[in-house]
């Protein structure tokens, strides 16, 4: 049942978008205009200001995609979110304080390469003792077949 629901959701949406275009794009850019003008139009007083700024939000996840950074996602948040960014370095704000600014409100989640704490160190560690792991077996394995 709940199969067949999302299977007609997901036709009726393809056949509106068919259908109306312009009501398809709407529903898929920002809701406020005006600030999607703002990021795409913004203004940076050099190259230098310009490359640090999206090389900055390239390192920033969208908090409501899957896996897009900042500048790849097309997301309302993503938009409002990259012209914060575009703002604060404008205003000269450093790269590790835009950074707290983001981490504290969206949590960790926003970096793709967050700080070792003791709340993710198994995360960081799980991989290297998998891989020991994995050597220790084989190397066992190897002997006992011997």
């Amino acid at each position: 049942m709940m199969k067949s629901l999302i299977q007609i959701v997901v036709i009726l949406s393809a056949i509106a978008t068919i259908s109306f275009p312009a009501m398809a794009e709407e529903l898929f850019t920002a809701s406020n205009k005006e600030t999607s003008i703002q990021v795409e139009l913004f203004e940076f007083e050099s190259p230098d200001q310009q490359q640090r700024a999206i090389s900055l939000a390239k390192t920033l996840r969208c908090p409501q995609c899957q896996n897009q950074n900042l500048i790849e996602s097309n997301s309302p948040i993503a938009k409002d979110l990259r012209l914060v960014v575009f703002n604060m370095v404008k205003e000269g704000k450093s790269n590790n304080e835009i950074t707290q600014y983001m981490t504290e409100r969206f949590g960790e989640f926003v970096l793709y390469k967050p700080a070792m704490s003791a709340s993710n160190l198994l995360l960081w560690l799980l991989p290297s003792l998998l891989f020991l792991l994995f050597i220790y077996l084989s190397v066992k394995s190897v002997r006992k077949g011997s």
